[in-house]
């Protein structure tokens, strides 16, 4: 069977394009092959900044003969349906059979496609492959209307066997195909020759082309640390910048530069971004000092000055980037010396978000609620509140300007050279992590608050104007927001209710609006609602204590207007709605969190249906140790007996109209499995009361899959549904009894099986 090769050669394809282009390429010609008929053996796509290029090993030489046989119509069905049914399969009347069927005579039309050469079918692919390549961004040029993402020269198409190779021909806007290509631009620009894969690889690369861009990356890594280590150094591992750089070059020469002595004081991200992002340069850096101190460049060609030149011309650009870079570092660190109040006042011009304020509003908000959170994770207030007043105000400084990757980062930097606290330097940085569900988790207290605050706040305020993720379309990264918030939590083991802070920041955000325009005696009652959330734990209680305090103390001269249709009463609903909505999105994305680490959803809807379900860390550790149990014989045979039990109780309870949970009694026990079984739910509930005070969900787990045993022995040795009313009474409020325990630990109802 023959190999297929196609080679697209065109001027320069960007680097952030190969991959994808190569992936296309080898998609749309194999589905295209097999959809005709064409089975291969294998397949490999490569890409390099002139060409894309795809090798397809054992291609059938032709397309299999195919027969198709369709029903049709009656034989006197009405004319039209005939010849409906004649024009679809293509064929005359006298060319359709007539068979007699239960039915009657009924058309049958019997279609034979013979086979096609794999030279006509692969030009058909190619040229529809070529004509519909889906570019991020293409373009036209001549005068011609083929689109490629820059102008295509050649098109290399052969088949290849033990015979030799032929060229499949086929043309495209007048680019005719052929078996000849180019090698690299200035080292080997002449036309030749290929016949097989092998040969094409071979060739190329005697004309200075490496195909593969793995190849091409390794050999850039290879030599640059050999490079670095040569020189007692190393070099700063990247692997994005070595995917791009590989797609740059077609041949590649490393070299190694030196940064000037001017700049080596700058902060190492400083001169990694800087080369990085302008220069597409590797940093090198002094293992002993931290310090960057050598670049690494990769020319695409060999000179005869061994890159002399090139790294002349290198360094000059280098130096002039640099230069901008010292200009912003040292005009930055004179404001953050002076003042960084000149920041954050410049903040009030840059707006978040039309309908959420400004940034500063942002901040003011942020501020406070890191205040607020600070006792539930164990930092100062005041330092907490203060590392929020200040964590974004890097936002204004020329660098983060210039580089907005570097935001936080600059900001630990700028107040580092003050005389603030480390920990307000670091929160600067670390309050905008987690980043990702693989991105490190702040762990020092004031960097926690901040980063919670930062967080709630985002969601909050999404919330309070209706812009929630929909679908896939989650333009503000709240997903990745709430995510945060749970790893922030869990992570630290932090105990917070947080209905509090999510009613708080809802309310606020409601008292901004209500401040332009509504009532003083509104405004006064929702902000005294504000200060009191803290105490009652939600808005609801809070609200109905604020309006209560109001309409009975006497101290005020007016009663809150609480009816249906009010402000008060509208602005009441909202939060209570939004904040309900807010806190199951938490819990969809705790689903999520928790799966990944091997925990069913039943699993963790039976904890969420438990009360204080808002707090995540207590949440988590119940949904933890429930799956641990469950995982037991014990625990999976215990579901069983519990929801025998449940069933049971509920549907006596629905037939009798009464409610069985006024206390079994053990005098009324007619069995030993019975006593037994009351014996063991008296230390099982000894073991879980205490236990679930304590937060201790393990012990409480383990106590109640205890009573697997006893359950199971009580169903083989008792009647629940017996004529003695007396006992089947008794045995009704022992399943009830069953039922409550095990529901105090978690819902167990919501368990599949």
């Amino acid at each position: 069977m023959p190999d297929l090769l196609i080679e697209l050669f065109s001027e320069e394809i960007p680097a952030r394009m190969q991959k994808r282009a190569s992936e296309d390429l080898q998609k749309l010609v194999t589905n295209g092959l097999v959809e005709a008929g064409l089975t291969y053996a294998s397949a490999a796509a490569f890409a390099t900044p002139r060409r894309l290029a795809l090798t397809v090993e054992g291609v059938l030489a032709n397309s299999p003969t195919t027969r198709e046989e369709r029903k049709g119509p009656r034989a006197d069905a009405p004319e039209k349906a005939i010849e409906g049914f004649l024009r679809g399969a293509g064929l005359t009347r006298d060319q359709v059979e007539e068979r007699e069927t239960p039915k009657g005579p009924v058309l049958f039309a019997v279609i034979e496609k013979p086979g096609r050469p794999a030279g006509e079918i692969i030009a058909e692919v190619l040229e529809q492959t070529v004509r519909n390549f889906p570019w991020p961004k293409s373009m036209r040029w001549g005068t011609g209307g083929l689109k490629w993402v820059r102008p295509l020269h050649s098109i290399l198409c052969i088949l290849s066997d033990e015979a030799g190779s032929e060229i499949v021909p086929l043309d495209i806007d007048g680019i005719a195909s052929g078996d000849s290509t180019k090698g690299h631009r200035f080292m080997a620009p002449a036309p030749f020759s290929v016949t097989t894969f092998e040969d094409y690889t071979t060739k190329l690369k005697r004309a200075h082309v490496v195909l593969d861009a793995a190849e091409r990356a390794d050999a850039i890594w290879h030599e640059a640390t050999n490079m670095a280590f040569a020189s007692g150094l190393e070099v700063v591992e990247d692997v994005g910048l070595l995917a791009e750089v590989a797609g740059l070059v077609e041949w590649p020469v490393v070299l190694m530069g030196k940064i000037g002595d001017d700049f080596l004081d700058l902060p190492p991200e400083v001169l990694q971004t800087s080369m990085k992002e302008h220069q597409k340069f590797f940093s090198v850096k002094n293992p002993k000092t931290g310090r960057i101190e050598r670049f690494i460049t990769v020319a695409n060609r060999e000179t005869a000055d061994n890159g002399a030149t090139i790294l002349a011309g290198n360094e000059k650009v280098l130096s002039a980037r640099l230069a901008d870079a010292k200009f912003f570092w040292e005009n930055d660190l004179r404001v953050a010396k002076s003042d960084m109040s000149v920041w954050t006042q410049a903040l009030e011009n840059v707006t978040f978000h039309n309908k959420l304020g400004s940034q500063a509003d942002r901040i003011s908000r942020i501020a406070e609620l890191a205040r607020d959170l600070a006792p539930a994770v164990g930092a100062d207030p005041d330092m907490a509140e203060e590392a929020a007043r200040l964590a974004k105000a890097d936002l204004s400084s020329e660098m983060v300007y210039e580089f907005p990757e570097l935001q936080g980062l600059m900001g630990r930097y700028y107040i580092g050279e003050t005389e603030k606290n480390v920990a307000v330097a670091a929160a600067a940085q670390e309050h905008y992590s987690p980043l990702g569900p693989s991105d490190d988790v702040p762990t020092a207290p004031v960097s926690v608050a901040v980063a919670l605050a930062d967080k709630l706040d985002t969601l909050a305020g999404f919330w309070a104007i209706d812009e929630k993720p929909t679908g896939s379309k989650d333009p503000f990264a709240l997903r990745r927001a709430a995510l945060g918030v749970i790893r922030l939590i869990t992570d630290n083991d932090i105990s917070a209710r947080l209905d509090q802070y999510i009613d708080s920041e809802l309310l606020k955000y409601e008292l901004t609006q209500l401040r332009k325009n509504g009532s003083e005696q509104d405004l006064f009652t929702l902000e005294s609602t504000l200060n009191e959330i803290s105490k009652h734990g939600v808005f609801g209680s809070a609200f109905r204590a604020v309006v209560n305090h109001i309409k009975t103390s006497g101290d005020h001269s007016f009663e809150p207007d609480v009816q249906e249709g009010s402000v008060l009463k509208s602005v009441a609903d909202g939060i209570e709605q939004k904040s309900i909505d807010l806190l199951s999105f938490f819990h969809d994305r705790l689903k999520v969190f928790l799966r990944d680490q091997g925990i069913r959803h039943d699993i963790i809807d039976a904890c969420i249906a438990m009360e204080g379900n808002d707090d995540l860390t207590l949440l988590v550790k119940r949904a933890r140790a429930l799956n641990e149990t469950l995982a037991t014989d014990d625990g999976k045979n215990l579901i069983q007996g519990f929801k025998r039990a449940n069933n049971i109780l509920t549907q006596a309870e629905e037939a009798d109209g009464v409610e069985y949970s006024f206390g079994a009694d053990v005098k009324f026990a007619d069995t030993d499995e019975e006593r037994a079984l009351f014996a063991a739910l008296d230390q099982a509930e000894a073991k879980i009361s205490p236990a679930m005070k304590d937060q201790d969900f393990t012990t409480a787990m383990s106590a109640m899959a205890a009573l697997r045993l006893p359950i199971d022995a009580f169903f083989e040795a008792a009647q629940i549904n017996t004529n003695n009313q007396t006992l089947r009474r008794n045995r009704l409020n022992l399943l009830s009894r069953i039922r409550t325990l095990c529901l105090s630990v978690a819902d167990l109802t919501k368990i599949d099986g």
